[in-house]
């Protein structure tokens, strides 16, 4: 199974090995991936600063993963 995201790891890092991220992102409305705080902001950081709960989104992030990768078998 793929690495588990967690709301400890860099925006940029995370996005660029799992480039789904970008997408739940901008659904919420979060530009992230073209914010210069990306390279040094966790994922838990940048969704909260929005107001927004980190945990929720990253479930919903695991999930696309993990459908992913089941598709991929």
């Amino acid at each position: 199974m793929a690495e588990k995201i967690t709301k400890d790891m860099n925006i940029m890092e995370a996005v660029e090995k799992y480039p789904i991220i970008a997408q739940v992102l901008m659904r919420y409305g979060l530009g992230c991936v073209g914010c210069i705080i990306s390279s040094a902001e966790t994922l838990g950081e940048g969704i909260a600063v929005h107001g927004l709960n980190p945990d929720i989104i990253i479930e919903e992030v695991n999930m696309i993963l993990e459908k992913q990768e089941e598709q991929e078998k």
